[in-house]
């Protein structure tokens, strides 16, 4: 399955607004192998009388991004719960994982890359982690965030940063 110019399209019905969950996948998969049985777990979701209408997009071959509107006005914490494990069902069927969400997503020589918490002093003692190095924040809240670029920083300017005290780089702005 080629990969969509706009690896956001499959959300350009839904508003900035839209509640966004970013799940991160054990290893790298082509979309096309999780697409069919995802297509019919958000298609069948619904919890009290609700239909839910949700859209996903692979992100980095790694990243499961589902954006949904109803939920970011009206959150049911239930509803949720019960997509999220369809999602877990779907991913487990590909022979696939959901990533430790202890995790740590960094993007280093080009490609996506995970660090546990626990390695992350080890690290950045070690100089495998800089204040430059961009981290993906899965914690994003809204699709506009997602669509304003905001899944990507320069670890300085994240929680790393701020728990480890990493100042961004001269000259970043970061």
């Amino acid at each position: 399955m080629p990969l969509p110019a706009d690896p956001l399209a499959a959300f350009h019905h839904l508003p900035d607004e839209a509640r966004v969950w970013l799940l991160l996948l054990d290893q790298a998969t082509d979309g096309a192998r999780i697409a069919p049985a995802l297509d019919a777990a958000l298609a069948g979701w619904r919890h009290k009388g609700t239909q839910y209408h949700g859209a996903w997009t692979l992100l980095e071959g790694r990243i499961l991004a589902i954006a949904e509107p109803t939920l970011a006005s009206q959150p049911s914490g239930c509803a949720i719960d019960g997509m999220l494990r369809s999602i877990q069902r779907v991913v487990e069927a590909a022979g696939l994982a959901l990533g430790d969400p202890q995790d740590v997503v960094v993007r280093l020589n080009g490609s996506v890359q995970t660090f546990h918490r626990s390695e992350l002093e080890a690290r950045l003692q070690d100089g495998t982690l800089q204040s430059d190095t961009p981290l993906l924040d899965l914690a994003l809240y809204t699709l506009g965030d997602l669509r304003h670029g905001r899944l990507e920083k320069p670890l300085a300017a994240s929680w790393v940063g701020r728990k480890y005290k990493r100042q961004a780089p001269a000259g970043t702005g970061a």
